[in-house]
């Protein structure tokens, strides 16, 4: 009887720190981001509901993903944009990086990636427009925000209804992640964004990575211009970055350092690179045919992003060309008019499960534009990788897999079709590669929580104490010229040269004392002749 009561006990504890959560069972406000940054927020999302909390959306009424479920409350406003010129949009930035790659802070207020966010920032003014939601909000005693702060809206939804919050999200452009945690990040070796620099740097290249830190001071403040001039009119006074992103109780940031480059953290950075991992399903009938019939090759899978479907045809072309260059069946994501050079191998899919393929004995090769979540979904499933860059941060993904030796780097807009046929070869048939990403991949899984659950814990950790302002440093609180410490060394400085001057006006009049009379020999009179 008591070897039953000690057996049964473990499972107990189990069940109930499982079921803890539904005793705390709290309310969250949620506001996302479009496109690809939702797919991953949606899982914290779910598991969240699971465990029995509400979840209330607030979305623009026009979107691509967002609240397409059932399992919580989704409120929206107005935009002024309907779906069609949404499209258009993205589709037009999406055509410019085929015609220029050109990353920096300055690239950021002039490229049409700043009129397509023009947008974004604006759409905050609708929701504060609707007198009926934002009495809603102001009603329903949320506990906490959770927004994706390359969304300036949920941002201003937390400071303006005084609501802690919970950001998520791979980093943030520019500077504004390091000034609003207060972490020191040297640029002597951790390479700032848009600078495709490692963090081992030659001389070069860590003064071209101070410029690229001078550029972020002197023009990111323009990227973001509509968006504080949208905050300070709906806060009734002037806003500058630091006020929106300072206030934020945790980041959870979706990467770690078997991907991203060691550096200093704060205590509320949170890590959860992975997250968008899942263990690998039986693929469908469709997939798992085109996988058998690939043979001893196995396949090859190829994917620009759920955002990036069309291509141009000259360039669709030589992607195609080089395709039939390989023994490997291709199985290509692509909505837009087929190459007619397409080869007998090469099979375009709509869709396609990626991380199931990914992850299935036959892959050999993942085609990718380098987003976090293709890069992630390579690490756990241990594929080398072609990473062909576009926009954003892919080209630093790019850079930081290429220097683990986990992948070929190729510039989309230069690169040949004997070129990616060249490294479609390399990856898949030097050894290295698959060793390097399987080294990647074990380091990434040898953790003590898995980043889903580690997420989920913070959200509600920031609900349960009504945010986390025992993490804030108190550098936030500090001078610029005290955060530097410039007024001690100031102190410090004067009192050394006090010493060294006193100490000098002594040693000079100890001198003049002792050997002054000494010094001074007295003329011999001479006698007057008379």
């Amino acid at each position: 009887m008591a070897a039953t009561i000690l057996t049964g006990f473990p499972l107990l504890c189990v069940c109930l720190l499982l079921t803890s959560g539904f005793a705390e069972a709290g309310k969250l406000l949620v506001v996302p981001m479009d496109g690809s940054h939702w797919f991953t927020m949606r899982l914290v999302v779910e598991q969240l509901i699971q465990r029995g909390h509400e979840l209330v959306l607030i979305i623009p009424e026009v979107s691509w993903q967002l609240g397409k479920s059932s399992n919580f409350t989704v409120k929206t406003y107005s935009t002024t944009y309907n779906l069609e010129e949404l499209n258009q949009m993205f589709k037009n930035f999406s055509y410019s990086q085929w015609k220029t790659q050109q990353q920096s802070s300055l690239f950021l207020v002039l490229s049409p990636l700043k009129d397509s966010l023009e947008h974004l920032f604006l759409h905050c003014k609708n929701l504060f427009s609707d007198p009926k939601l934002v009495e809603y909000i102001k009603e329903s005693s949320f506990d906490a925000v959770f927004l994706d702060p390359f969304d300036v809206c949920g941002l201003i939804v937390a400071k303006y209804f005084s609501l802690p919050s919970v950001g998520f999200t791979r980093r943030l452009y520019c500077h504004y992640l390091e000034e609003a945690t207060q972490c020191p990040s040297s640029p002597s070796y951790v390479p700032r964004p848009f600078s495709i620099l490692s963090d081992v740097m030659s001389f070069r290249e860590r003064v071209r990575n101070h410029i690229f830190h001078l550029e972020e001071h002197l023009f990111c403040h323009y990227f973001l211009k509509t968006a504080l001039e949208v905050a300070s009119e709906i806060l009734q006074k002037a806003v500058t970055p630091y006020d929106l992103y300072s206030h934020m109780s945790i980041w959870l940031l979706r990467t770690d350092f078997v991907f991203d480059y060691p550096k200093p953290v704060m205590p509320n950075m949170v890590f959860i690179g992975g997250i968008n991992c899942q263990e690998g399903k039986p693929l469908p009938k469709e997939f798992e045919a085109y996988v058998n019939a690939s043979g001893e090759h196995g396949i090859v899978v190829f994917s620009l992003g759920s955002m990036v479907s069309d291509i141009p045809e000259k360039k669709a072309m030589e992607i195609a060309d080089a395709l039939g260059k390989i023994p490997q069946t291709v199985l290509w994501r692509y909505t837009g008019t087929p190459p007619p050079n397409l080869s007998k191998n090469t099979i375009l899919v709509k869709w396609l499960p990626q991380n199931d393929l990914l992850g299935h004995p036959k892959a050999r090769a993942f085609i990718t534009h380098s987003g976090s979540h293709g890069i992630y979904e390579g690490i756990c499933n241990g594929v080398p990788m072609v990473m062909l860059p576009l926009f954003g941060d892919q080209m630093d993904n790019a850079k930081r897999m290429e220097t683990r030796g986990a992948g070929v780097t190729l510039n989309v807009l230069e690169m040949t079709s004997e070129d990616l046929a060249n490294a479609l070869k390399a990856v898949i048939n030097d050894k290295s590669y698959k060793e390097n990403i399987m080294h990647l991949s074990r380091l990434h899984k040898d953790r003590p929580i898995e980043p889903l659950d580690l997420a989920v814990f913070w959200v509600e950790f920031v609900m349960r104490h009504k945010g986390a302002p025992h993490l804030r440093p108190a550098a936030h609180d500090l001078t610029w010229y005290q955060y530097h410490s410039l007024d001690v060394i100031g102190f410090l400085l004067a009192v050394v040269l006090g010493v060294v001057f006193i100490t000098y006006k002594c040693c000079a009049f100890g001198c003049r004392k002792c050997f002054g009379k000494k010094g001074r020999v007295k003329k011999p009179h001479k006698s007057k002749a008379h």
